[in-house]
């Protein structure tokens, strides 16, 4: 009998400690989000220079200026959370101006042809094999979406649907 009390304790002990653990690693991915946040959000826009699918220069001047934020878009044609997001990101799309929205395609492993055709018609569209536009943005994980106004990241997201709160905020 003694030996089932020592080892319901000891259990309980050890579930304590995994709580405890748990809670702290929580904790420091909290304060990582905003550190990672804080590197992209806010940051002035490198210069770029590149060419939408449609043949049309576009550098960081290009971007649309005024009361308005410019949606930007990084996906992956092989990343299934990029493909995931394609339905709403057409659907914010063509709620929006064709100028006011940007998407990056990522070509350095994957073909995005299937991408550009959906994207196309709601949005500019470049695809890169270089990561220069990325870099100017200093994305450092796919998919990501950008708020930008005054040549700034305003607000970075990783979902579609952060966009649309961050708007409503």
């Amino acid at each position: 009998m003694s030996f089932v009390v020592a080892a319901l304790v000891l259990l309980g002990a050890l579930t304590m400690a995994n709580l405890l653990l748990t809670l702290g690693v929580v904790r420091r991915l909290r304060e990582h989000t905003k550190i990672l946040d804080a590197t992209t959000t806010g940051g002035a826009i490198a210069e770029f220079s590149a060419t939408t699918v449609d043949g049309v220069p576009l550098t960081r001047e290009g971007l649309a200026e005024g009361p308005e934020a410019t949606t930007v878009a990084f996906l992956a044609p092989e990343c299934g959370s990029c493909r995931s997001q394609v339905p709403a990101l057409v659907e914010w799309a063509s709620a929006q101006s064709r100028d006011r929205t940007l998407v990056v395609l990522d070509a350095l492993v994957t073909d995005p042809a299937d991408l550009v055709e959906a994207l196309n018609p709601v949005a500019r569209v470049i695809v890169e094999k270089s990561g220069l536009v990325a870099g100017a943005f200093q994305v450092s994980a796919f998919p990501s979406f950008c708020l930008v106004g005054d040549g700034r990241v305003v607000a970075s997201f990783a979902e579609v649907s952060d966009l649309r709160a961050a708007l409503r905020a």
